[in-house]
């Protein structure tokens, strides 16, 4: 972690969220962690994960309660509407979109997000 002073708990933050591919609310993260560290506050896993954020080690994604991933490499993502759980997709991703985004708009594209809606294995087999 570069920039800002070494915190233990942002550091167990961090691993926490590299330790997942679940990608987790701020709220679980610090259900997860609050059981073993008494002192966490949920603040305190808030403000640790917009410093990870602004850093560029951990995505921020604006689904309707913000998630966290570790893998910040561009790639899609699913949604369930069932379960509202969070998955990757292992599928390229497709810089051509972006230029024919520019091409399309004269705007300068830098990326894109895709999310996927429907409804998880899981879910399909409780119904």
């Amino acid at each position: 972690m570069s920039g800002k002073r070494y915190s233990r708990q942002r550091e167990l933050i961090f691993e926490t969220l590299k330790g997942t591919d679940r990608h987790p609310t701020a709220e679980m993260v610090y259900q997860w962690l609050k059981p073993e560290n008494p002192n966490l506050s949920l603040g305190t896993v808030y403000r640790n994960l917009n410093l990870l954020a602004e850093e560029g080690l951990i995505t921020r994604m604006a689904f309707p309660v913000e998630r966290y991933d570790a893998n910040t490499m561009p790639h899609p993502h699913f949604r369930c509407a069932g379960c509202g759980a969070v998955y990757d997709l292992p599928l390229p991703y497709d810089s051509g979109l972006d230029d024919a985004a520019a091409q399309a708009s004269g705007h300068q594209v830098s990326g894109h997000e895709v999310i996927f809606h429907g409804v998880c294995t899981a879910c399909r087999k409780l119904h």
